[in-house]
């Protein structure tokens, strides 16, 4: 169970990030860490002490096979996940930079006032 509340923080962490601060680049890695935190989470729910790969073999009675196997869904799902945030991470970088080039700041406020 508190590994659960752990990752909760881990996300709000993040959130706090995304929301409080004023600095581009401490939004995007306030964005990572949530993107991090629900890969962990999901990762959680597929888990089981003691569990065994999902691959049967002869020698496996089916009961024991159902009873022990992780679920491979949540990995699967992960895999992916962590390549869109990678990509998004990516793109979000590009932009922090092109703004960065154009405003020559990284802080939100003094961007909203600026013109041009």
């Amino acid at each position: 169970m508190i590994i659960y509340l752990l990752v909760a923080l881990m996300f709000f962490i993040g959130l706090y990030g995304i929301i409080a601060k004023k600095n581009i680049i401490k939004i995007i890695v306030g964005m990572n860490i949530v993107g991090y935190a629900v890969n962990l989470f999901f990762i959680l729910l597929g888990y089981k002490w003691n569990g065994i790969a999902p691959i049967i073999t002869k020698d496996m009675p089916a009961a024991q096979f159902v009873e022990r196997a992780v679920d491979p869904l949540p990995q699967a799902l992960v895999l992916t996940s962590i390549v869109i945030d990678l990509g998004f991470a990516a793109f979000l970088a590009a932009l922090a930079i092109r703004l960065y080039e154009k405003y020559r700041t990284f802080d939100t406020d003094k961007i909203r006032r600026l013109k041009g």
